[in-house]
């Protein structure tokens, strides 16, 4: 962002101060969300509102005199706070150099992280910690009885007239719970024939001439290992169903690290996304199951393994209900008190594996999501939906984790493009993935996680990061104003989720990708609505709060209650379009009468309540309720969240794509005044809610506040179109590190010429240039040129590596290839200095600052500080030698795309130019 030139910050001020004036003097009760303090909170927002770090501590060997230096360079940039994360060694023991790995929760461990936390409160930084090393939770205390268990299958073919099971060898640890014998073949077999063996009978079988399998159901264990776990933190991952597990992590890994913070508790402790890979089991389930779902499941494991009836569904479904109830109780709900106990809040990725559900995220104080898969099913708006729907203001996401591979390739553009859809989904709160504790004796690029973004200070372009943290933190804090005010809520059929589970398949969210697809969710947001999703337990508890409108995806299974609730929302005004069939049957898979009378009611065709389609939802949608957000192009890239509050609208729009966009766009807001601001240069102007042409360059962002008091701010400055010099040539360039200088005649790109292709750094742009006058109009430092990039087929998504049938814990697949599809001008981030005062910054489109208050006649200097990334050097370094760090350690992690670590553009590669919307005429 650009540092305001006096001149403008005038006239916004001076808008801003009237409108403060007319929106108190009409009402002094809500002076303090008056659009002025909107708007300076905004250009300056609070601690609370920026991005925090996740700050990876790896091996650990860490020092105090470092992670203060660490701590105080975090402060300096802008971020609000850390989250200690414990991770895997990065180097051997060297007394030499001062390395030591420190043992997790050992004393010195412990003490440094009290220093850490000590020393991050004093300078006003928000302290989280992680309730253990690596993730999921486990580690040297889970004992393999109170490890993640799993329900091993054998099937073994019996020869014909059989009379006795063979013996099975059993792992340790494992036992067996149930013996079935059916007809057929092993993966052919007939449920319907199985008959259970009691374990004191089997030898002695009947004998048949017919094929027939026998099916061992065990009691096994996943034996997953903590993933990415710290020295003296190996072991296995604990069961989340277990209330004792859980109970023995936290008494001896939560105290401990509790007790370091002393009398000042961590802000919260982390949990993070749930990837008990495999675990479907827990020794208690067969009582438990009885007891809630009031039959023995041990006679119906043949169905559960083979599916295929209705019958099978009700077992799959009661089997998955168990499943998440006892990770709601034991997991959730434990780990929950234990944090409210130790004057703390439990933050919680409620995702993945175990069985969780879209509710379950109510019984952590803090639901956290990520993934910026705006336009497909996300378990960053399962977060944000579920805050919304339940009342919590603040959604935190783990944001940037697979942000432009490989390490420190991502750029501050690469950022504003996944914050911004992230934003548009509801987050508010980014914890930057992530921020790499580095010993100095390690040198540089220093140490960084095996796939993530780095946001230290051994990022060349790191000094444009007080701006990039000042976005980010103003957006957050804007979107943390009023009330969510998403139109459309979509019903997750979890009930049919839980009826699809198999021994293989436990995972909620997983599933639910295959019912709230890509298609379904880009007909919402392009027909001008935003999003949030929705269950049926949220909907018999809380309500269906502001949405107007209810979406059903094709659904078979729905309770009572819910319909009764959804009728009474319909009677209140509401809408409701049911996907290709309504809903039919009960949870258990009964045709209850109830059901079919309210689901004839409620969905019909000819109330536009059923479509046959995700083709034909467009309009309905338009037809049950006017869109938030219209446009006349654009609207696959454009996107927006509304934010209502008592006397006005905030409105966050922001194109996603990497192509300039014109379009007309309408605000569905009831408000009768509206001024737009530029959250690049913080200037602030008139605007119209309805036909409002709309120029958005790639990437750009825009706020729209709309009241009923006239702010009298001015109108929109007219596009610069008139040159009044090229600068784009006889350029000197000194490169800050070697201290070299070079002149350019033209302006070239540094991975040109052998003496900077491994550049990684500072170089500083300077020249001077007249005028015979001081402009009139606005004038303005403008980079054009920039290339869209298409992305390369399969870059997106690409599937995660199996091991056994799951995804494999020893492998992390490369994520979903986020990044700004976009080669911009400026190779990547430059700050602009005029006759030797700061002009402002340049990290994203458009490459444009206001200097109109800096020039003057005459000669002018101007310096364009520009910053790439470290990979240019890092690429002339020799391959690492991970060999002796896993011969000792194990190999805990892989560096992802060392391939690509390659010379990248670098420097200033477009055209320079003064330019002003004033005319020839007047000049």
């Amino acid at each position: 962002m650009p540092v305001l030139p006096s001149k403008s910050r005038q006239i916004a001020t001076s808008s801003l101060l009237a409108a403060a004036f007319a929106f108190t003097s009409l009402n002094p009760a809500v002076a303090q969300t008056s659009i002025q303090t909107l708007h300076r909170n905004f250009e300056n927002p609070r601690t609370q509102t920026r991005p925090m770090v996740r700050w990876w501590w790896f091996g650990l060997a860490v020092q105090k005199p470092e992670i203060l230096r660490e701590l105080q360079q975090m402060k300096a940039d802008g971020i609000g706070g850390a989250e200690l994360a414990f991770e895997y060694p990065q180097v051997l023991d060297d007394p030499s150099k001062g390395l030591k790995n420190l043992p997790f929760l050992s004393p010195e461990f412990l003490d440094d992280v009290n220093y850490a936390q000590s020393e991050g409160r004093k300078l006003g930084l928000r302290i989280d910690v992680t309730l253990g090393s690596g993730w999921p939770y486990g580690g040297p205390a889970t004992t393999l009885a109170e490890a993640a268990g799993h329900l091993r299958i054998t099937e073994i073919s019996l020869p014909a007239n059989a009379t006795s099971l063979p013996k099975l060898k059993l792992a340790e640890g494992e036992s067996i719970i149930s013996i079935a014998v059916a007809n057929g073949e092993p993966k052919h077999w007939d449920a319907a024939t199985a008959k259970t063996i009691s374990t004191n009978q089997t030898d002695h079988l009947l004998p048949s001439a017919n094929p027939r399998t026998a099916i061992f159901f065990i009691s096994s264990h996943t034996r997953q290992q903590v993933k990415r776990a710290a020295v003296g933190a190996e072991g296995y991952v604990l069961d989340p169903f277990s209330h004792q597990a859980v109970a023995n992590h936290l008494k001896s890994v939560g105290e401990p690290l509790l007790k370091s913070f002393g009398a000042t508790p961590p802000y919260a402790i982390f949990s993070d996304s749930l990837e008990a890979y495999g675990a479907d089991w827990t020794p208690n389930l067969p009582a438990e199951f009885k007891k809630r779902r009031g039959y023995d499941l041990l006679p119906h494991l043949p169905e559960l393994v083979a599916g295929g009836t209705p019958e099978a569904e009700k077992v799959r479904h009661d089997w998955g209900k168990t499943l998440t109830e006892l990770v709601d109780e034991n997991y959730l709900t434990q780990i929950n008190n234990w944090a409210i106990a130790h004057h703390t809040k439990f933050r919680s990725q409620t995702y993945g594996n175990p069985a969780v559900s879209f509710s379950s995220q109510h019984l952590a104080a803090l639901p956290e999501g990520e993934g910026p898969q705006w336009r497909a099913f996300s378990t960053l708006r399962w977060a944000t939906s579920a805050n919304h729907v339940y009342g919590n203001n603040v959604t935190s996401g783990e944001t940037f984790t697979w942000l432009h591979s490989p390490v420190f390739r991502a750029t501050p553009l690469d950022m504003k493009a996944e914050a911004d859809i992230d934003f548009l989904t509801g987050e508010n709160q980014i914890i930057c993935h992530g921020w790499p504790y580095s010993a100095p004796q390690v040198g540089e690029p220093g140490w960084s996680l095996y796939a993530a973004a780095v946001f230290n200070d051994h990022n060349p372009w790191h000094p444009v990061m007080p701006d990039v943290t000042r976005y980010i933190g103003g957006v957050s804090y804007l979107l943390r104003q009023g009330q969510p005010a998403n139109q459309v809520a979509i019903l997750l059929p979890t009930d049919d989720v839980w009826a699809s589970f198999t021994t293989t398949q436990d995972s909620v969210t997983a599933l639910l990708t295959r019912i709230v697809t890509p298609e379904l969710m880009s007909t919402i947001l392009s027909a001008g609505y935003n999003v949030d999703f929705i269950d049926a337990d949220a909907i018999n508890s809380v309500g269906l709060g502001t949405h107007k409108i209810l979406v059903l995806p094709p659904t078979d299974r729905i309770p009572a209650n819910t319909l009764r609730k959804i009728e009474q929302f319909v009677a209140a005004g509401g809408k409701v379009i049911s996907i290709d069939r309504a809903p039919s049957i009960s949870p258990e898979g009964k045709a209850l009468p109830e059901i079919t009378s309210l689901s004839q009611k409620l969905f019909t065709t000819a109330k536009g309540s059923l479509v046959p389609d995700d083709s034909a939802l467009a309009d309905a949608l338009h037809h049950a309720n006017a869109p938030d957000f219209a446009l006349t192009s654009g609207n696959d890239e454009i996107g927006f969240i509304r934010r209502k509050l008592p006397t006005s609208d905030i409105y966050f729009v922001a194109n996603t794509g990497n192509q300039p966009i014109d379009t007309t766009a309408t605000f569905a807001t009831a408000h009768k005044f509206g001024e737009q601001w530029n959250p690049a240069s913080g200037e602030a102007s008139s605007t119209a809610s309805a036909n409002l042409q709309l120029h958005l360059a790639p990437y750009e962002s825009r706020i729209f506040i709309f009241s009923n008091t006239d702010p009298k701010a001015p109108a929109p400055r007219p596009a610069p179109t008139t040159q009044l010099a090229d600068l784009s040539n006889n350029w000197q360039v000194r490169f800050a590190t070697t201290g070299k200088t070079k002149s350019e005649a033209t302006l070239t790109d540094w991975i040109a010429s052998p003496d900077t292709i491994h550049y990684s750094g500072e170089a500083v742009y300077s020249r001077d240039f007249n005028l015979s006058s001081t402009p009139n109009s606005p004038t303005y430092l403008q980079i054009d040129g920039g290339t869209a990039v298409t992305p390369p087929a399969g870059v997106l998504n690409r599937p995660a590596p199996m091991h056994d049938g799951i995804p494999d814990p020893r492998v992390t697949r490369t994520g979903p290839g986020m990044r700004a599809w976009f080669e911009p001008p400026v190779r990547e981030a430059a700050i602009v200095f005029i006759n030797g005062k700061q002009a402002g910054y340049l990290w994203h489109p458009p490459y444009r600052l206001d200097v109109s208050p800096l020039l003057k006649a005459g000669q002018n200097r101007i310096e364009i500080h520009v910053y790439n990334t470290a990979l240019n050097a890092w690429s002339a370094l020799p391959p690492h030698d991970y060999k002796p760090l896993i011969a000792k350690y194990g190999d805990r992690f892989q560096m992802q795309d060392l391939n690509k670590v390659v010379p990248t553009s670098s420097g200033i590669l477009g055209t320079i130019k003064l330019v002003t919307a004033e005319s020839q005429e007047q000049k």
